[in-house]
C-alpha cells in the first residue's frame, strides 16, 4: 500500500506561508496559467529546477490550432477523435478545437513569435492531421520560443513569486479539500504553503522508461502526489512512444520531430527499404502508435536496433531552414540530414493519462486543479494527436483561471501530521534501483505487453514498496518514490485493460474491444481500480 504521505511531518513545527494560488511546475501549462491568474491574484509558482526545465522547452513540432480558411474546428475534432481511438471525451475535444485559436493569440500577446511566410502563419502538417495547421517557431524550436516569451513575462510580474529549486513533497488536505502543499527548500528544510487553489502543472513521467525524449525532471511528481492525496487518476496505461528518436552511439535519445515526416521524410529499414506501406495506408504519417510498433517490427525482422529516417530527397535549403535545431544537433554527431539517413528508434514521449479533470481543470479533490501533461482532460483519449498538447495546456489553463477566480477564500488548516515515524535511511545505490525500474518498464510495460510480462513487472515493482517506509530526504530519493508510484499505476492499469487500443498494445489481446473496453480506467488510492464510461456514452 502506498502511504498517504511520502515523508513525516508535523504542521505545528513548520513555517507557514499563505498566498492566493499555488502553481506547481513550469512548462507552458504552469507559465501561462500563472500569468493569467496574476491579473487578479497573488501567485506562488514553485519549480523543481527552473522555468526552463520542462517538456515544453524541448517541443519541436509546434502547436495545433485552426488558423486558416481551408481548415475548420470540425476537421481538427475529427482528426483528434480518430487518433484517440474511441476514448476521447467529445466535449473536451470540442472545447480544444474552438478555443485553441484564442489561446494562440494570447501566446502572441505575451510575446511568442511564430514563423510566417508571405505575411501568414507558416503552417505544417504532422502525423494523422488532415490539414496543415501546426504553427511553429524558429523552424523546429517552438517550445523553446514559447517558454522564452512566457518566462520573461513571469519573471517581471510583481504578482508572481517564483521559487526555483524547490521540491513539492505532498499535497495538504482536510475535509476533502486541498489546502496547499508541503514544500522542501534547497537547503532541505520544509515549509507548509496554503492557498485558495493549488494547480498541478508538473508534466509527465517519461523517466519511467530507459529510453525517453523527456528531460530528467519528468518523474511523474504531480500524478504521484495527487494519487497519494486521494485524487482519481485516469488511463495511465496509455503511454505514447515517439517513433523517431535519435539512436546513435554516444548521443542521447534526441527527438527527431514528427514534422520531419510531415515535410515528406521516409522511413527505411537497415536494408534501405521503405516499409510503412505494409502497416498503414497513411504511410509515414500514420498515428504514432502504429508507426512506433511498425518500426519495432522492422527492427526485429532485420535484427537491428534502429531504422532510418530519410529526408535527403528534399533540398538542403529547406532542411536547414525548417529544422535548424535538429540539423545542428545531428551534425554534432557527424550526421548530416541533407545527405545522411538518420538512425532512429522509438522512445517514451508523452503520457496520455494523468489526474482526472473536468472541463475546468477541477480534479476529484476540491480546490485541486491539474493542467498540461499531468492532467487527463479527455482530449487525448488513447493516443494523443501530434501538437495538441501545447494547445490543450493554454485552453484548459484559461478555463482553470476562470474557475479559480470564482473561488472564495478557504481555511488555512490541514491534516496536522503524517501520522508515521520513519527512521531508517535508504541504502544501496539509488541509480541501480532507478535503472532497474526503467528497464523493467521497457520490457514489461512498454510498446508491447502481455499478461505474463505485466504480472512479472508488477511483482518486481511491489518488491520495492518497503521504500515508502524509509526516511527519504534527497530529491533523487523522493523522485524515485514518485516514479515507483507511477510505474505501479501504469502496470496495474495495463494489466486490467484486456484489449489493444491506441498507445496500449496487448499481444495476448491484439484487437480493440469496444463491447467491453470502450471505458476509462480509474485508479484511486482508497478505492482501488474501476472503469468508467466515456463521456457521451449511453
Amino acid at each position: 500500500m502506498i502511504p498517504r504521505y511520502v515523508v513525516d511531518f508535523d504542521l505545528d513545527q513548520l513555517p507557514r506561508i499563505e498566498t492566493d494560488v499555488i502553481v506547481i511546475g513550469a512548462g507552458i501549462a504552469g507559465l501561462f496559467t500563472a500569468l493569467k491568474l496574476s491579473e487578479t491574484k497573488q501567485v506562488l509558482m514553485i519549480t523543481k529546477k527552473s522555468l526552463f526545465d520542462s517538456n515544453t522547452r524541448y517541443a519541436q513540432g509546434g502547436i495545433a490550432a485552426v488558423m486558416s480558411d481551408e481548415d475548420s474546428p470540425d476537421f481538427l475534432a475529427q482528426d483528434t477523435l480518430i487518433a484517440g481511438a474511441g476514448l476521447c471525451d467529445a466535449a473536451a475535444v470540442d472545447v480544444l478545437v474552438h478555443e485553441g485559436p484564442q489561446g494562440v493569440q494570447e501566446l502572441i500577446r505575451y510575446g511568442t513569435n511564430f514563423d510566417e511566410e508571405d505575411g501568414h502563419f507558416a503552417l505544417t502538417k504532422e502525423g494523422a492531421h488532415s490539414q496543415r495547421r501546426i504553427l511553429h517557431a524558429n523552424g523546429d524550436a517552438t517550445g523553446f520560443e514559447i517558454v522564452r516569451a512566457l518566462a520573461d513575462k513571469v519573471k517581471s510580474d510583481p504578482r508572481i513569486e517564483l521559487w526555483d529549486d524547490h521540491l513539492v513533497l505532498d499535497l495538504l488536505t482536510e475535509e476533502g479539500e486541498c489546502r496547499g502543499a508541503l514544500v522542501q527548500k534547497p537547503d532541505g528544510t520544509r515549509v507548509a504553503v496554503f492557498g485558495r487553489a493549488t494547480i498541478l502543472c508538473t508534466g509527465g513521467a517519461g523517466q519511467l522508461y530507459r529510453y525517453t525524449t523527456n528531460p530528467e525532471v519528468a518523474t511523474g511528481d504531480g500524478v504521484a502526489m495527487a494519487y497519494r492525496a486521494g485524487a482519481d487518476i485516469r488511463d495511465m496505461e496509455f503511454n505514447q512512444f515517439h517513433p523517431t528518436s535519435l539512436c546513435y552511439p554516444g548521443a542521447p535519445r534526441f527527438l527527431i520531430s514528427e514534422a520531419v515526416r510531415g515535410e515528406g521524410a521516409y522511413l527505411r529499414n537497415i536494408r534501405g527499404d521503405r516499409f510503412m506501406e505494409n502497416y498503414h495506408p497513411q504511410l509515414e504519417l500514420a498515428p504514432r502508435d502504429v508507426v512506433a510498433r511498425a518500426i519495432v517490427s522492422e527492427m526485429e525482422a532485420t535484427k537491428s536496433t534502429y531504422v532510418y529516417i530519410d529526408i535527403t530527397h528534399e533540398t538542403p535549403e529547406l532542411i536547414k531552414h525548417r529544422f535548424p535545431t535538429i540539423y545542428e544537433y545531428c551534425l554534432n554527431y557527424g550526421l548530416d540530414m541533407t545527405t545522411d539517413w538518420i538512425p532512429v528508434a522509438p522512445a517514451s514521449h508523452y503520457m496520455m493519462g494523468g489526474v482526472k479533470t473536468n472541463l475546468h481543470g477541477e480534479t476529484s479533490i476540491q480546490r485541486l486543479f491539474a493542467c498540461g501533461e499531468a492532467s487527463s482532460t479527455g482530449v487525448h483519449g488513447a493516443n494523443r494527436l501530434a501538437s495538441n498538447s501545447l494547445s490543450e495546456a493554454i485552453v484548459f489553463g484559461q478555463r482553470i483561471v476562470d474557475a479559480v477566480n470564482k473561488l472564495s477564500p478557504n481555511k488555512t488548516t490541514a491534516d496536522n501530521s503524517s501520522g508515521s515515524e520513519r527512521h531508517a535511511a535508504l541504502t544501496g545505490a539509488l541509480i541501480e534501483r532507478r535503472l532497474k525500474l526503467q528497464k523493467g518498464m521497457v520490457r514489461y510495460a512498454g510498446l508491447r505487453r502481455d499478461r505474463a510480462g505485466l504480472l512479472k513487472g508488477l511483482d518486481d515493482l511491489k518488491k520495492q514498496l518497503p521504500l515508502f517506509q524509509l526516511c527519504l530526504t534527497k530529491r533523487e530519493e523522493l523522485e524515485y518514490a514518485n516514479l515507483l508510484t507511477c510505474a505501479l499505476l501504469v502496470t496495474e492499469s495495463a494489466l486490467s485493460r484486456e484489449e489493444s487500443r491506441g498507445g496500449h498494445y496487448r499481444e495476448d489481446y491484439p484487437q480493440r474491444d469496444d463491447l467491453n473496453w470502450h471505458r476509462h480506467t480509474i485508479m484511486n488510492r482508497e478505492n482501488g481500480i474501476r472503469t468508467e464510461r466515456v463521456d457521451g456514452d449511453v
